[in-house]
């Protein structure tokens, strides 16, 4: 499953980010293009579901924004298919009040999401910070992190972002292995949910946002419980997570 990031060098300047801005409204994509091109990014677009797939399966893309509702492919389905091969970063574009788009984009491995209409500035904080966790950027407060964590039957090999659980190695998008690895590094201390967002999401945590909760809920699914059957990650109710320290 492909992982990597292809930040591009210009000879005059730092790596060039290309993002993959996939929505049929072409007036936002101009508009969004621009933008972004001003930021600093190299952006292509794509108007329906179908082209946005092919485009990302080619692998010459660091990120993709993507529609939730396009033509001849949806958003989900688009990203479901990219997840069977590749775990590049997504960032879905969902509609306003459809709190059940974001779930479903987060369950289905997107790595965050931004509600629609969005405010360009919001969404080149949020491409950067999904950039930097998926290049493994060390955390906001600048820790010095060992190559290797390695707790019971769990290892995270920091130096190529590889999860291997009982053995096993484990597929994982960028924001999930940068929310493993604060639960993992705070193991058997209770990480609060406004602690966990600044560190691993690289953003503050807003009312009724579910992000965090999906992304471990995912955890959960792809690292099962602990060899003894005891949970692996914990919820502890009006705080945070802990992983559990057996």
């Amino acid at each position: 499953m492909d992982t990597c990031i292809n930040n591009r060098h210009d000879a005059s300047g730092p790596p060039v980010s290309h993002i993959l801005l996939a929505d049929d409204d072409a007036e936002l994509t101009e508009m969004l293009t621009q933008y972004l091109a001003a930021e600093g990014f190299d952006v292509d677009s794509a108007p329906d579901g179908e082209t946005a797939l092919a485009k990302a399966r080619s692998g010459t893309y660091d990120l993709m924004a993507l529609d939730v509702m396009m033509p001849r492919k949806n958003g989900f389905d688009v990203l479901r298919d990219l997840r069977t091969q590749s775990l590049m970063p997504v960032l879905m574009l969902t509609a306003r009040d459809e709190d059940v788009d974001s779930i479903v984009g987060l369950e289905l491995g997107a790595d965050d999401y931004l509600p629609k209409p969005c405010n360009p500035r919001v969404l080149v904080a949020r491409i950067r910070a999904i950039l930097r966790r998926a290049a493994g950027a060390p955390d906001v407060a600048g820790n010095e992190a060992p190559q290797t964590l390695t707790l019971g039957d769990l290892e995270m090999h920091t130096g190529t972002r590889r999860v291997v659980c009982g053995g096993r190695p484990l597929a994982m998008t960028s924001t999930e292995y940068s929310v493993l690895e604060v639960l993992l590094r705070e193991a058997g201390y209770v990480v609060a949910k406004t602690d966990l967002s600044e560190r691993a999401l690289g953003r503050k945590l807003t009312r009724y946002d579910r992000s965090l909760d999906m992304h471990v809920s995912s955890l959960r699914k792809k690292l099962g419980p602990l060899p003894d059957g005891e949970e692996r990650i914990k919820t502890v109710r009006g705080v945070g997570y802990q992983y559990t320290r057996s």
